[in-house]
């Protein structure tokens, strides 16, 4: 398993697989992390998967006592390297599927028709059809981003973005689409709206989606 490894910070190293956005990729990256929550070094504080790398950050005076030759860093890219990656190619993900009900009223909706050069009903059924995978939280918490986005409503982002972007709106990205848990500025062509709650602090979970969930959207 080909892999790149480069320091972040003092106190975080990233690890990169091939460059490329696959959910083969992306299982891997959350099998290696759940294998570090499982066997954790020393000092170890989180470890955070995005599309293709994971970012493990670390307390660099805890470890500073256990290097006898070399550096922090180098100690911890050989507990990088410790990880089992052929292993965890062949382990099966489970993945919960999440249905996110949205009403398809959103600002850009016309504007995106009239580029496409579709009805909206075409347009609703391009973006209900797929089964999205989250690829990647972040932005906000609880903002997943969704791949799996039908080329035909690939779509860039607005040349302005708004000041506001209404809580639990639904948006489109390049070749993603995605929800906003909370009212925020943001640059997404607007398609619709949700009442799905993305995000509550008061939870102890606290986000509805999360790495490797699938999800998708219905139409009300």
């Amino acid at each position: 398993m080909k892999y790149e490894i480069y320091p972040l910070s003092e106190h975080a190293i990233s690890l990169y697989f091939e460059q490329k956005i696959s959910p083969e990729i992306n299982d891997l990256v959350l099998s290696a992390c759940e294998w570090i929550n499982k066997n954790p070094m020393v000092g170890f504080v989180e470890v955070v998967p995005a599309y293709a790398s994971l970012t493990v950050f670390y307390k660099i005076l805890e470890i500073k006592p256990l290097v006898k030759s070399g550096t922090v860093s180098g100690y911890v890219k050989d507990y990088l390297k410790s990880i089992p990656f052929e292993e965890l190619t062949q382990v099966e993900r489970k993945q919960k599927i999440v249905e996110i009900p949205v009403k398809y009223n959103g600002e850009d909706l016309m504007f995106l028709c009239k580029e496409k050069g579709i009805e909206r009903a075409e347009l609703i059924k391009l973006h209900t059809a797929p089964d999205y995978r989250v690829y990647m939280m972040g932005f906000l918490p609880g903002f997943a981003y969704l791949g799996g986005l039908d080329e035909k409503l690939n779509m860039p982002r607005r040349a302005k973005p708004r000041i506001r972007v209404p809580k639990g709106s639904v948006g489109i990205a390049g070749n993603q689409t995605g929800i906003y848990p909370v009212s925020s500025p943001g640059g997404w062509q607007l398609i619709g709206q949700t009442d799905a709650v993305l995000f509550d602090p008061k939870k102890k979970k606290m986000t509805l989606l999360n790495n490797g969930d699938t999800v998708r959207f219905v139409e009300v």
